[in-house]
């Protein structure tokens, strides 16, 4: 093994121990490995921070090194520098060791700093990861696989105990719990694909459409090409395939990633590229998840990976403690899984579940973010803790620090909204995207923080809601329209919650989220409530549609092949045209699905995705072509159709009116397109979609004094336009009232 040292350049190499970016200037060591995926040899240098690389030489079977002089680049430092190294060096050589101290996961684990012996360990090749996934692909019970995992990681694959990485395995058994990004979805991968192997990418998506796995419709191809063939033997171990990734997501352009690609197809069995492919797609489909593989190391191991996700931190504590959830800290820049709520369906149900009293706060409809702040470095993390889009927050770092100037170091949890700053209330759903936003002039991104999970060095998730609220109440100074506090109110009685969902109904918001009063922070869990319309009354209070059947698409994973998401529609009378309403894929079950294969073969035609093929009377936007469209909308069945709420979608053509969170509710056998909702009629529903809601009759007039005393009911009128609720009531006389009964929360 040959080192050499220099400072960092440009300030973007990673280290390969800590993943952390090496600034620039800073003294830097680099293993030199050979070069796998060259075609001309060579050597990569494997850059470590200083501290990084001497950690990593403590362990006993790391190649250490002895002096100075097998430093390539050493007559380049300085002195101090120098010095410095000589320190490093003379405490290795003293013996310094760290030991394992953990049952199956002293067994199992063995430091990835190992990972550049000359000989891989022999559980570590890619030809075992592939048949343990099988293994646990084909195993039912949840117990199983986790079982499957654990004597693996104790027995190893010759039953004389694991010899591996335990990291680089975990790593690439939980590839949506990496950070990297690769920017090929599956039609990127068809055609780079098609170029690699001299197939026709069109019969490739065709393959795609009817299969909806890529990675056997790739590896399909693979076995016919002619041009190169898969090897007979699997050579690659998992460290060749995580370096491969790792350059991989650093690729954006098309062509780099088809050299890289190509590369690594050279050196691929059939099978072996086809879990590479996997990978690439961050899903192994062995329908399993982070508990059942963390179960098989420690029975506390999936709950510290909700508090970290961190698999490098998590393995090195369960291996020098004693494995304890609590041992593992949170980690600043590092995102914890959020806390959920679950749906709500009566005030009684609320009053249940939070024993302690409720608080209730306005459920706004944006995007949940993570913000993680240490110094003057921020990062933000979407709910499914990827990093959030630039161009969503970049206007927000100054300030925070200006509505929080006493935190030095945070984690605060909260939602980003287009906030309308003329009109003073929030914008819908979906106006955060960059072309969106551009259409709001009187508009700014607004971060509504609802709660603090870690401030200048005190973890707070296991204090309880009041006390952290207190933290960001005594801490946070609002800058209007950009930084606000979620507005939090203390629910007195069952008929203070009645009137404070029925005021957010009224006002269009999405509802209520309520938490109880000495709840703590439990990451990943729903232990919150979340309290909607279509929640309430068995969900009779949700928005609904009869539409007709017009198109269908292809599904993914096992629905892969089969006509399972839906193209709905309505008839334009005037027009004589059919209109586009939503997509639905949600409210059939498996059995369902499989007998609409045969239903509606005979009256679908396939037009895969061809805007040309679209015929006139239907009005379809490009963007949501369908795979197949029926032959006559008239003969097509109806399904009613139920969702939050009636929503605005440019992308749909029934005057953009569309249903949001739209799912299959009751197949109308009873009905044919005649008694199917029309436009007309859809116009009417979603103009009196939040009409008719009313406070209950039992409520008297002290409730009424309390309506308008609540500082959160204050708050939801103020999020709408001060004449938006004349201009509905003035509308709605002259529209059907039998189409929308009065309706009442109980």
């Amino acid at each position: 093994m040959r080192f050499c040292v220099d400072y960092s350049k440009k300030g973007t190499a990673v280290c390969r121990k800590c993943r952390q970016k090496i600034e620039k200037g800073v003294l830097r060591i680099a293993k030199l490995v050979p070069n796998t995926f060259s075609d001309s040899g060579g050597d990569m240098k494997q850059w470590h921070h200083i501290h990084c690389v001497f950690e990593m030489m403590r362990h006993p079977k790391a190649i250490k090194l002895q002096n100075l002089q097998e430093l390539d680049g050493i007559d380049q430092i300085n002195e101090n520098d120098k010095q410095l190294l000589k320190d490093h060096i003379s405490k290795l050589q003293k013996g310094s060791r760290i030991m394992s101290k953990l049952t199956i996961a002293k067994k199992a684990s063995k430091a990835s700093e190992d990972n550049d012996e000359s000989e891989e360990p022999c559980d570590d090749k890619l030809e075992i990861f592939e048949k343990i996934c099988d293994h646990v692909a084909n195993e039912a019970s949840y117990n199983g696989k986790t079982k499957i995992f654990a004597q693996f990681f104790e027995k190893g694959s010759k039953n004389n105990g694991f010899k591996g990485d335990l990291y680089i395995w975990i790593k690439l058994l939980l590839p949506a719990a990496e950070n990297r990004v690769y920017n090929l979805q599956n039609k990127q991968l068809i055609k780079i694909f098609s170029l690699i192997f001299g197939a026709n990418q069109e019969s490739m998506l065709d393959a795609l459409n009817e299969s909806g796995d890529v990675s056997q419709v790739i590896v399909s191809y693979f076995d016919k090409c002619k041009t190169m063939k898969p090897c007979t033997e699997s050579i690659l171990t998992l460290h060749q395939v995580d370096s491969f990734l790792q350059e991989l997501s650093t690729l954006t352009k098309e062509d780099e990633q088809t050299s890289h690609l190509k590369k690594i197809v050279s050196k691929c069995t059939a099978d072996d590229l086809k879990i590479i492919i996997r990978l690439i797609k961050r899903d192994l489909r062995i329908n399993c998840g982070p508990k059942h593989v963390l179960n098989a190391l420690h029975e506390d191991a999936y709950e510290a990976f909700q508090n970290s996700r961190d698999l490098k931190a998590i393995l090195s504590e369960l291996n020098n403690s004693s494995g304890s959830k609590n041992v593992i800290k949170t980690q600043l820049m590092t995102p914890i899984i959020p806390m959920l709520a679950e749906p709500c369906r009566s005030v009684d149900q609320a009053f249940s579940k939070c024993v302690n009293g409720i608080y209730a706060e306005i459920k706004y409809d944006g995007e949940r973010v993570q913000i993680h702040k240490n110094g003057d470095d921020f990062e933000y993390y979407s709910r499914s803790l990827k990093p959030v889009q630039k161009h969503k927050v970049e206007y927000l770092y100054k300030y925070i620090s200006e509505a929080i100037p006493t935190g030095k170091s945070l984690i605060l949890d909260g939602e980003i909204v287009l906030f309308d700053k003329k009109n003073n209330k929030p914008l819908p759903f979906g106006t955060l995207g960059i072309h969106k936003k551009q259409s709001f002039k009187d508009a700014t991104v607004c971060l509504f923080l609802f709660d603090c999970l870690y401030f200048n060095g005190t973890n707070l998730m296991n204090e309880v809601f009041t006390k952290r609220r207190a933290v960001l109440e005594n801490n946070v100074k609002p800058v209007s329209g950009h930084i606000m506090l979620s507005k939090s109110e203390f629910v007195k009685t069952r008929k203070h919650l009645k009137i404070l969902m029925e005021s957010a109904i009224q006002n269009r918001l999405e509802g209520l989220v309520l938490k109880d009063a000495k709840s703590i922070y439990e990451p990943g869990k729903r232990h919150w409530l979340k309290m909607k319309r279509d929640y309430l009354e068995s969900g009779s209070m949700a928005d609904s549609a009869d539409l007709v059947v017009i198109g269908a698409y292809y599904g993914t994973g096992n629905k892969g092949g089969k006509m399972s998401i839906f193209l709905m529609g309505c008839y334009d009378t005037n027009s004589k045209k059919w209109l586009t309403v939503c997509k639905v894929g949600n409210g059939h079950d498996d059995d369902t699905i499989d007998r609409l294969q045969h239903e509606l073969k005979d009256i679908m035609n396939p037009i895969r995705r061809d805007p040309d093929l679209v015929p006139d009377w239907a009005k379809i936007n490009r963007s949501l072509v369908p795979d197949f469209i029926v032959t006559d909308p008239k003969k097509s069945p109806v399904w009613e159709i139920t969702g939050a709420e009636f929503s605005k979608a440019n992308a749909h053509t029934a005057n953009g009116i569309s249903i949001r969170f739209p799912r299959v509710t009751k197949i109308r056998d009873d009905k044919t397109w005649k008694e199917a909702t029309n436009l007309a009629e859809l116009i009417i529903l979603f103009n009196k979609s939040t009409e008719g809601w009313s406070l209950n009759e039992e409520l008297d007039e002290v409730d009424e004094e309390r309506q308008q005393n609540s500082s959160l009911c204050s708050l939801i009128r103020q999020v709408l336009p001060r004449n938006d609720k004349r201009k509905r009531d003035s509308s709605s006389n002259s529209e059907n009232e039998n189409l929308s009964p009065s309706k009442r929360i109980s």
